[in-house]
């Protein structure tokens, strides 16, 4: 599927504004509660999400540049940059997610249409994939607050692209066929068979469902029986 990156980026900046509502609403206790991910506080969760929009940033200079610019020093960095940052009060969260916002925001609104086309050989993708990365992390991680926010608040838009990356990416796992309302072909996962499992329901409900964000309840499967187990993603 592809979108004008820059029409993405629209969609990044109203799925940050919406991110930081969330946040500007936690108290600084909040920052340390868990989040939905195993290990992580929701303190976590948020500076991940600033430092990937400094990681971007670093693959965007690197394709408008041509000087290698890896999103991350090295992956311990990455770990480090996490933990060093959790704990910090709400109020400064908020201050780093708005500035790492606006400095990618920057780096995109500086790319030339060339610049989009350069392939980022750490990713083997063109920088044009990387707003769509962007908003796929926003939008996940918004959810991983554990907050008020759940897939059921995704566009449309959203949940369909999202659907169609987990499914195009699944590595060995139970095959089986989806069929998401309102969507005219059925999405397959393996190498279906007449007795593969057929999954229906809304898109948000069977794309949070693969992505590990939600728990299948408003997924019907066919031959009546057990959801089958998804691939572990992101």
């Amino acid at each position: 599927m592809s979108v004008d990156p820059l029409v993405l980026m629209t969609d990044v900046e109203q799925a940050t504004e919406r991110l930081v509502r969330t946040a500007e609403g936690m108290d600084d206790d909040a920052v340390g509660e868990p989040s939905r991910l195993p290990g992580w506080t929701r303190g976590h969760v948020l500076t991940h999400v600033a430092r990937q929009a400094d990681a971007i940033t670093n693959l965007l200079t690197w394709a408008r540049t041509g000087v290698e610019t890896p999103a991350y020093p090295s992956p311990q960095a990455r770990v480090d940059g996490i933990e060093a940052g959790a704990g910090r009060p709400i109020a400064e969260q908020v201050a780093d997610l708005r500035a790492a916002h606006e400095k990618m925001a920057d780096a995109a609104a500086a790319m030339s249409a060339e610049a989009w086309t350069f392939f980022i050989p750490a990713r083997k993708q063109p920088a044009a994939a990387l707003p769509w990365v962007r908003l796929r992390e926003v939008e996940v991680h918004h959810v991983d607050l554990g907050l008020e926010y759940t897939p059921e608040d995704w566009s449309d838009g959203f949940a369909l692209r999202l659907l169609r990356e987990i499914v195009s990416g699944t590595g060995p796992a139970q095959d089986m066929i989806l069929r998401p309302y309102g969507l005219e072909h059925p999405l397959t996962i393996g190498t279906p068979t007449d007795t593969t499992p057929t999954i229906g329901g809304p898109t948000r409900a069977i794309a949070a469902w693969l992505a590990g964000r939600g728990d299948g309840a408003d997924l019907t499967v066919s031959p009546d029986g057990k959801l089958p187990t998804p691939a572990a993603w992101m």
